[in-house]
């Protein structure tokens, strides 16, 4: 455990992380969530402001005349069956914190307490997210204003690849952008027997799909990751009927946004194609996804300055793999300069369930790592906001 994390303190994120795990919610319904996390700015004295329902805005002051360092937290669970067996399980059926956000918001209410007790050198601005996991909730915090006068913003995410006691700072591009598409179909319906009579969506949908994974591995520089995934087709009513109609929906990865770009208007033109080829209506919509999370050059200076503070520089890592998880504190990096880390949270002796899984579960140590590591990156940043060294 960190050394300026007190048994008290990580005691109390404990039970704050253990009391929302039990107590999930869903994105945009995190009003029990909310609740918890302003009794808890209240019971330490931080002056705090709802967003909406279910957003909270805390401020802690410092200098007049500085920005602010903002630090991120999201609240929502997902719509999961929960299958860890653990003493604090979710009460409510079909939805877990599986993904680590209970941890989240509970480390950084530990940060706020440890912040609250200094005199700090430049203002520091707790935000307690609705709906990542929807991918829109940082928009609503940057619509209302949550980033006004706001110079650096740093986030982080409980990873089980990492070992607990470790902090993992990248350079550059840390998650990849997210985008969804739908590609409706409109054949010609008819009889199985008799398919000179029709225009078989199925087939063509399934030509589509094919076509489709060709668009990585022959259209994309292999040095930039990228993934197409066609993760659903429906088609068909009956074992004897030829549909009329299919419809595929997938994602699409990328770390860099002119990568983003090129894999949509390919996606694109190999539908268009494949459905002018078979004689097939066809219609593609991309609903608007997150940016890929680029972290800014300082701020990651900055970051690994205050992980090493917290960590020690030995347990100070490097990102091993590409992510192609997508996280819409890219939102948050289009308005200000920021840097977005893991915090090591491998569960020791058990075997390591993933993120989104039934069983996932963290290490509850890794709480204590991510609060020093919000405190200290609030000092740092904020005394490089004030022109002095770190």
């Amino acid at each position: 455990m960190p050394r300026d994390i007190d048994p008290g303190l990580f005691a109390r994120m404990v039970a704050i992380r253990r009391d929302l795990h039990q107590h999930p919610e869903l994105s945009w319904q995190e009003k029990r969530t909310a609740g918890r996390v302003c009794a808890a700015l209240g019971q330490i004295g931080v002056p705090h402001r709802r967003v909406g329902e279910t957003g909270i805005v805390a401020d802690l002051p410092g200098p007049r005349g500085v920005h602010a360092v903002a630090l991120r937290a999201d609240l929502d669970a997902l719509p999961i069956r929960e299958e860890t067996g653990l003493p604090f399980a979710s009460i409510h059926e079909g939805r877990m914190h599986a993904c680590g956000h209970d941890g989240h918001t509970s480390l950084l209410l530990g940060a706020a307490e440890m912040l609250a007790r200094e005199v700090l050198p430049a203002p520091v601005r707790l935000l307690f997210q609705p709906a990542e996991e929807l991918g829109v909730g940082a928009q609503s915090l940057v619509e209302a204003g949550a980033l006004d006068g706001v110079a650096l913003v740093f986030g982080g995410h409980l990873d089980r690849h990492y070992p607990t006691g470790s902090i993992v700072v990248g350079d550059g591009t840390v998650n990849a952008s997210t985008d969804t598409f739908h590609i409706t179909i409109t054949g010609q319906g008819g009889h199985a027997a008799r398919p000179h009579e029709s225009i078989d969506s199925v087939v063509v949908g399934s030509l589509m799909v094919m076509a489709i994974q060709t668009i990585v591995s022959r259209e994309v520089n292999p040095a930039y990751p990228s993934v197409v995934t066609v993760g659903r087709f429906d088609a068909g009513t009956a074992a004897n009927v030829i549909s009329g109609q299919a419809r595929l929906e997938g994602t699409i990865r990328a770390q860099d946004p002119s990568v983003r770009a090129h894999l949509r208007e390919a996606l694109r033109r190999i539908a268009d194609a494949t459905g002018h080829l078979h004689g097939a209506g066809v219609s593609v919509e991309f609903p608007e996804g997150t940016p890929p999370v680029i972290n800014h050059p300082e701020a990651a200076t900055l970051a690994r300055q205050a992980a090493a503070l917290a960590v020690g520089p030995a347990n100070v890592l490097g990102l091993q793999t590409a992510n192609m998880g997508g996280e819409d504190f890219s939102y948050y990096l289009e308005k200000a300069r920021g840097c977005y880390v893991r915090f090591g949270a491998q569960v020791p002796g058990r075997e390591g369930f993933p993120a989104h899984s039934s069983k996932f579960d963290f290490d509850e140590q890794a709480l204590a790592v991510g609060a020093a590591y919000y405190h200290a990156v609030a000092l740092v940043a904020g005394q490089w906001l004030c022109g002095g060294e770190p």
